[in-house]
């Protein structure tokens, strides 16, 4: 294996686990990996503002963690690769917690799929 080649995909792995690292981006990925969300759904699930979610969803969405798209005025989230939730609770199996699990809704959440 070239040695440049083994090193750009360690940086690159170090870049996911970076951008990951932080607590609310957990949350956000654990409340997203059982199907999309929007803004609205999070801020119910998760008890942070709207503002403080977005700039955690602008930088997984630039290092191409998650995806969105638009439907209306809401614009829904979900992960590019689900298979990165089986690795976060394979990290949490070393830290001797209990199981990660998606937080659930609030009932206070307006989004349409919410409403319905």
């Amino acid at each position: 294996m070239n040695v440049l080649s083994q090193n750009t995909t360690i940086e690159e792995t170090s870049e996911l686990f970076q951008t990951i690292a932080s607590a609310a981006r957990l949350e956000i990925l654990l409340a997203i990996g059982a199907g999309e969300a929007c803004v609205c759904h999070l801020e119910s699930m998760l008890g942070y503002r709207q503002a403080y979610i977005s700039q955690h969803l602008m930088a997984l969405r630039k290092a191409k963690i998650i995806e969105s798209r638009r439907e209306g005025r809401y614009i829904y989230h979900r992960l590019r690769k689900p298979e990165l939730l089986d690795v976060i609770r394979q990290a949490a199996a070393f830290t001797d917690s209990k199981t990660l699990a998606a937080p659930t809704p609030a009932k206070d959440c307006c989004c349409p799929k919410c409403i319905s």
